[in-house]
């Protein structure tokens, strides 16, 4: 017997197991009747299959009987009586039939012989007639047995001949055991199983079976053969490949049916037996008690109570009356399918009884074999952990709710018909969690209510199964959305300080999150409160930093700590799903932290989740615009659409939901699909529905799940899922529909305090709460805490109250929770009593509850900018404002001051500066002194400037100054600019630094607000206004010498050191120590929030003048840290743009890893809309794949596909002009480096055109690319000058500018410049045929060397192998272009190193060390 393997097999109870003990079987004394072991045939204890096994060793003696493989010869017809014994085997005998069968162990034989009655011998005959009429019948049966194909499992019939003068029939014997004789086996071992282990392995075996048995009759139905005695006895069960065949072995009361009509009226006799069968069969399969009736013989059990059903050739065209088609049959006292699981009773009592309710075009009913077969395929089939099926193929009895109030259970994880959509999210999941070495992002888009949630909570499972981490949060069309992301963080924290996972995982993240986010982590406390316990910090929150960040830099703050807080959760041991669900009503901060953490470089192991409504979603959307912006990153975002479920997975659903096999829900499934379209909730609903309308019911007496289709075809209802479950709603009971009218009034989610406090005394029932979760109306945390199952059952519950009787509802609940509520309390539930108040708040009338209305909309807006939700605070502010009129101003004054103070605030973070203008023209009027006035300035002064209104924006300040007593001109002539300098100079007269760092702290408050009107000023000054510019930094230095330091002293101090630095001037030295008293004043008052525009100046523009270049770059790249905690985008991208100019042009540090790290902070640059200094940095990045020798064009991706010169004629033509100088400086230095000298001549030229206005720059600051274009500029100069042309004295007038400042620039800081003076001297006396050139090109060479200039170093080489070649001196001038290429190879200039090379091959043959 081949090896199977059948975990389910246990205690002997698998066929197979039976099969090792043929031997014991057939042994005398076993049973009663030695031999005879079934009423008809039985191959008990002869093998394991039809083609061959272990037989009987004690029937070796006999003679043995074979069947060969082609033609079978017929077997003796007379008795053999030698001594040897009998050469067949007689096996039963019963009823005028004896079975006998060939000895031998392969192709065994078997004989039926016919007598004319129970006591002849075998060699008694027949009569002539009723010999005849019985071969006619034996010819029936081998009729049959051909008509059926050869893969059917039955007798497969040799010939009809005789046997020994009597009818016989020859068949090839089928090895098995009967169910029979199996189910007797396994009675007699259940005694001593009793463990639930046991029991269901018993019961998974005898359903393999019973799908085998199930099988074999449908293949007689699809042959049209109705087999007509479907009894345990006749059916042969085998292993085979892991599972069991059934094979039907007594074909003699088969019929063949000639048509169609007369297969439909005869099948319902097998089908009624197979229901006996399947009832015998699964008696007692669960272990429980009471004596089985499976195998008492065709007559125990429920076949004791029915005579075996059947139809045969001489009833043709009569169906009995106790078959499935009479009307009412299987009236008898038994309950059909007692004590098996819900699904296996429904099948089984539906083949046997029926459905007795209803009449017969009503009735449940099976029409084929195929459809029993399939169903209990479906009940075969393993399921995963966790699957329904588990529970409701092992539930043998339906609850007490569903007998006693016939209520449907609808659980609220049920997932069909999703299988590709789950495929997607897992490939997504397993990427994020093995590989991880980008975010990932998966939007699923479908309609409401088609189980979108659904999907995404079938990875909950898998993740954590990798020890995954997921985050979840949820939009809601009525709640606070920049609320969303803090709340879903909070709860996560919450749930990690209650989880038991180990104390070093909660160490890794807070060390991960200290890292990536520092001492700035304080900042979420209020919004996150869980973090701080997570955090382990009990440090008391600054919250005067967040005051000292002004306007959309708190925004842009919030949005940065959030990505970092997300991005430093997930590791390699612990991924992260981030879920967001309704993204339609997302607000503008969560998108963007979304854009931050899909653009983010550094984020590792972490995928995003994103649901939302597409029928909401255009592509105007402010979501579908984020999504473009994440795309045109370069991002991949899998989109996953989610709609109507098939017809096959609603059946699948209702079949779950009802206990009922697929085939028997199938016609109420069709009617729900067709009605609901397939999508789920509503699906859902309509079962929910037509449950409490009884036309789906639980029948006591059948013990199952019953529906009337033809009142549900009948039932008309809308197709709108909202308006329907509002109509379901409706018929519910009066209290029930008041509660959930109050509920629908408190929002997505509420606790239950709340809503006992809005009832007051109205009666809603005694377990409202408990039935509406029941009802799948809610969902409950398990504690006071409720949330609606859908915002759609939200939006069905308020649509019960009458649309002109909303408002008046909301004020009612919001006065009863006012009046209620404990001020200790109120903090808690604000939002709730506000939200609904101001609902109804056009039904105020009273002056002093609408004053009372609006400080609580004060309060709400207030915690709610404390917990940095602005946009939700101008929701609240602007409520509270319109409740009060002109009139407050008078009667309510610092309650109206404070909520326009505070909703300009608001408006002024959000970005909304349109509305914040308007806003501010009744404060400014109303207020009765100019220090209440000055908040409004402020916020209307950085909106001016935000909106682009430079003058606008210089006009307020001037004007606000001027009642502070600081008067700035707006129109600067030359004597009002000599007439500030020389007052700042005189008020610095004898101050060392130490003195300027020792002076007071400022503490007049009107100087402190001019200080920081001033500040405002400053950079728009910069942008629009570049004279008034130093005018507004003289006036900020001279206020701090005579009124005290503040922090923005310290950029006064820092602007005045560039000023000083620059061309006007050339005070390095001064210049240099006011930006250590700037960078010393910033550290000493604790003003970390400046540090970005402080370095941006001091490192950028004034310490490039007095040390080496190197030392810089870690200065930008903390400024750009710094710039990025405290929401100064701007400045901190600002920063790092002079960290890449430094370290390209000025240090010619490593162009690969400077090619990756300007893509990682162009990336940064985008996640905080900085695009235009993003395209500064396109030119950086254009240049390094230039020197490089790459076929690449940075400019791709930010300039719509524009190459280098089309870019520049767009920026020259539009006027940009400090991104077409800088342009055009890059391409003027890659054109020198690669020799392209023409082109270098040309972008000069250019460049005096366009540096027509760079007086002004020189005024406000140089940076380091200034001295670099200094210094090509003078090599340029003197390359054309040696060409000795017409325009040598305009070359020659370049080169000595160059040396002029290069000399003047080597004395403050040789470190930077001497190489450069070095070489620039070299090529003029070059020019000038002096032999001085030599050793000033090895000046250079050295000095490059020794201050680490290496691409400065490799060009002063060239430069001198150049001159030596003019020398005739190839030799020497062959090792410098060697040496030059070193130093290429090393900057990764594979350009220059291939110039080199050609130069090198053509050299080597002339050299002496090459001969």
């Amino acid at each position: 017997m081949e090896d199977i393997d059948h975990s389910d097999d246990l205690f002997n109870l698998d066929l197979d197991s039976l099969f090792e003990g043929g031997d014991d079987l057939l042994a005398p004394g076993h049973h009663d009747n030695s031999y005879s072991l079934a009423a008809d045939l039985t191959g008990v204890g002869f093998g394991s299959n039809n083609d061959g096994g272990d037989n009987n060793d004690d029937a070796a003696k006999f003679s043995s009987l074979s069947l060969p493989s082609e033609t079978p010869p017929r077997l003796s017809t007379s008795t053999n009586n030698n001594n040897d014994g009998p050469p067949q085997l007689i096996v039963s005998k019963s009823n005028g039939t004896s079975i006998y069968r060939s000895a031998q162990k392969l192709n065994a034989v078997g004989i039926k012989v016919i007598h004319q009655n129970d006591h002849l011998q075998v060699a008694d005959t027949l009569s002539p007639s009723n010999f005849n009429l019985t071969m006619n019948k034996l010819v029936h049966e081998e009729t049959v047995s051909k008509l059926l194909p050869p893969d059917v499992n039955k007798r497969h019939v040799i010939e009809v001949s005789s046997f020994n003068g009597s009818p016989a029939l020859y068949f090839k014997w089928e090895n098995g055991i009967t169910c029979k004789e199996w189910l007797d086996k396994v009675r007699i071992q259940q005694q001593t199983t009793h463990s639930q282990k046991e029991a269901a392995a018993k019961f998974t075996v005898r359903l393999r079976a019973a799908v085998a048995i199930a099988k074999t009759l449908t293949q007689f139905h699809q042959s049209r053969v109705v087999y007509n005695a479907l009894t345990l006895d006749n059916i042969v069960l085998t292993p085979f490949e892991g599972d069991y065949l059934a094979t039907f072995i007594d074909l003699s009361d088969a019929v063949i049916c000639n048509d169609e009509k007369t297969f439909d009226e005869r099948k319902g006799v097998d089908l009624t037996n197979l229901g006996i069968v399947l009832n015998q069969l699964f008696q007692k399969a669960d272990g429980g008690g009471g004596e089985s009736s499976a195998g008492r013989g065709t007559g125990g059990g429920l076949a004791s109570s029915r005579r075996r059903v059947s139809v045969n050739s001489d009833t043709e065209g009569e169906v009995p009356s106790n078959t499935r088609n009479a009307k009412k049959r299987g009236k008898q006292q038994i309950t059909p399918g007692e004590g098996l699981p819900l699904y296996l009773r429904a099948m089984v009592s539906t083949l046997l009884i029926g459905d007795e309710e209803h009449d017969d075009s009503q009735q449940l009913r099976y029409e084929s074999a195929n459809a029993v077969y399939e169903d209990l395929k479906v009940m075969a089939t393993p399921a995963a952990d966790g699957d329904r099926r588990n529970s409701y193929f092992k539930e043998t009895e339906a609850d007490h709710e569903v007998i006693i109030h016939s209520r449907l259970k609808l659980p609220k994880d049920l997932f069909y018909g999703r299988q590709v959509q789950m495929s997607m999210i897992m490939h997504q999941l397993q990427s994020a969690t093995m590989l991880g070495d980008q975010p990932l992002m998966a939007l699923i888009a479908g309609y409401p209510g088609t189980g979108k949630s659904t999907l995404v909570d079938q990875i909950k499972k898998p993740l954590a199964d990798k020890d995954g981490l997921i985050i979840e949060g949820k939009f809601d069309s009525s709640a606070c959305p920049d609320k969303v992301l803090a709340s879903a963080l909070d709860s996560f924290f919450t749930d990690i300080n209650a989880s038991n996972a180990g104390e070093n995982a909660h160490m890794s993240m807070r060390w991960r999150i200290s890292d990536a986010v520092g001492s700035g982590v304080s900042c979420l406390y209020d919004s996150i409160p869980s973090l701080r316990t997570f955090m382990d910090d009990g440090t008391e929150v600054d919250r005067s930093e967040g005051r000292k960040i002004a306007g959309n830099s708190l925004d842009q703050r919030l949005k940065y700590m959030f990505c970092k807080l997300i991005s430093a959760i997930p590791c390699r041991s612990q991924p992260l799903v981030l879920v967001l669900d309704d993204l339609q009503w997302a607000d503008e901060m969560t998108l963007g932290v979304i854009r931050m953490l899909m653009t983010d470089p550094d984020i590792r192991y972490f995928l995003f989740l994103g649901c939302y409504r597409e029928n909401e979603v255009n592509d105007s959307h402010m979501l579908s615009t984020s999504l473009n912006d994440i795309r045109e990153q370069g991002i991949n975002i899998m989109t996953i659409k989610v709609g109507a479920i098939e017809k096959e997975s609603t059946n699948a659903l209702i079949s779950d939901v009802m206990c009922l096999p697929p085939n028997l829900c199938r016609p109420l499934s069709n009617v729900v699909h067709r009605k609901t379209g397939g999508i789920i909730m509503f699906v859902l609903r309509l079962l929910a529905s037509l449950n409490d309308e009884e036309l789906i019911w639980y029948s006591i007496k059948s013990r199952r799940w019953m529906f009337d289709l033809q009142k549900i075809e009948l039932k008309e209802m809308s197709e709108d899922v909202v308006k329907h479950m509002t109509e379901h709603m409706g018929r519910l009971p009066r209290k029930m529909q008041l509660g959930l009218k109050l509920c629908a009034c408190l929002g997505p989610s509420f606790d239950a305090t709340i809503l006992e406090r809005a009832r007051k005394d109205a009666i809603i029932g005694d377990d409202f709460l408990g039935s509406c979760v029941d009802d799948g109306f809610l969902q409950t945390d398990g504690g006071s805490s409720y949330k609606w199952s859908h915002d759609q059952v939200q939006q069905a519950a308020y649509g019960l109250i009458p649309l002109q009787k909303r408002e008046k509802l909301h004020l009612l609940i919001g006065s009863r929770l006012l009046l209620s509520i404990p001020p200790s309390e109120m903090e808690r539930f604000i939002f709730h009593v506000a939200d609904n108040i101001n609902r109804g708040a056009k039904f105020l009338e009273d002056l002093e509850q609408k004053y009372e209305v609006a400080e609580l909309n004060l309060r709400a807006g207030e915690k709610l900018l404390q917990q940095q939700s602005f946009h939700s605070a101008v929701n609240y502010l602007m409520n509270g404002i319109t409740l009060v009129g002109d009139d407050s101003w008078g009667a309510k004054y610092s309650l109206t001051l404070r909520l326009y103070d505070a909703a300009s605030e608001a408006l002024c973070v959000v970005g909304d500066y349109q509305t914040l203008t308007a806003l501010t023209e009744k404060p400014l009027h109303y207020a009765r002194c100019f220090e209440d006035k000055l908040n409004t300035y402020s916020n209307l002064v950085r909106a001016l400037s935000s909106s682009g209104k430079c003058d606008e924006c210089i006009n307020t300040s001037v004007s606000v100054l001027s009642q502070l007593g600081e008067f700035i001109p707006t129109k600067i002539t030359q004597e009002i600019y000599f007439d500030e300098v020389v007052k700042v100079r005189q008020s610095l007269i004898g101050l060392s630094r130490q003195d300027l760092l020792s002076l007071p702290v400022m503490i007049d408050f009107n100087k402190l607000t001019a200080m920081r009107f001033l500040n405002h000023m400053l950079l728009v000054t910069y942008a629009s206004n570049p004279a008034m510019n130093p005018i507004v930094v003289f006036r900020m230095v001279r206020m701090t010498v005579e009124f005290g330091v503040c922090s923005i002293s310290a950029i006064a101090f820092s602007c005045y050191g560039a000023w000083l630095a620059s061309s006007l001037n050339d005070d390095y030295d001064v210049a240099f120590t006011m930006g250590r008293v700037a960078s010393d004043l910033m550290k000493k008052l604790g003003s970390v929030e400046i540090l970005p525009r402080v370095h941006a100046v001091v490192y950028g523009m004034i310490n490039i003048y007095k040390e080496p270049w190197q030392a810089s770059l870690c200065k930008h790249s903390e400024a750009f840290d710094a710039g990025l905690m405290h929401g100064d985008m701007e400045y901190a991208v600002s920063n790092i743009a002079f960290y890449h100019t430094l370290a390209l042009f000025g240090c010619g540090s490593n162009l690969q890893e400077s090619s990756h790290s300007l893509q990682k902070h162009m990336q940064r640059g985008l996640q905080y809309n900085q695009n235009g200094m993003v395209k500064s940095m396109a030119i950086y990045e254009q240049m390094t794949f230039d020197l490089m020798g790459l076929e690449k064009n940075a400019y791709d991706s930010h300039y719509g596909g524009l190459n280098e010169d089309a870019v520049l004629d767009m920026t020259i033509k539009n006027k940009v002009a400090a991104l077409t100088r800088t342009l055009n400086q890059k391409i003027r230095y890659v054109k020198y480096m690669c020799g392209d000298m023409d082109a270098a001549a040309k972008h000069y030229d250019l460049q005096q055109e366009l540096y027509a206005n760079c007086a002004g720059q020189a005024t406000n600051g140089r940076t380091v690319f200034f001295f670099i274009t200094t210094f090509i500029d003078g090599l340029i100069g003197l390359y054309f000058a040696r060409k000795h042309r017409d325009d040598e004295a305009k070359w020659t007038g370049v080169a000595e500018t160059a040396i002029e400042h290069m000399t003047k620039w080597a004395k403050s800081c040789s470190w930077n410049f001497a190489n450069k003076l070095s070489l620039l001297q070299a090529e003029y006396f070059f020019l000038k045929d002096d032999e001085q050139a030599y050793s000033c090109y090895k000046a250079s060479i050295k000095q490059a060397r020794e201050h680490r200039f290496n691409h400065e170093e490799g060009l002063a080489h060239e430069k001198l192998a150049t001159y030596l070649l003019h020398k005739s001196n190839h030799d020497e001038a062959l090792q410098h272009f060697q040496d030059a290429k070193k130093c290429y190879e090393t900057w990764y200039a594979h350009v220059l190193v291939r110039r080199v090379e050609k130069a090198i091959a053509v050299l080597s043959p002339l050299c002496t060390s090459s001969r």
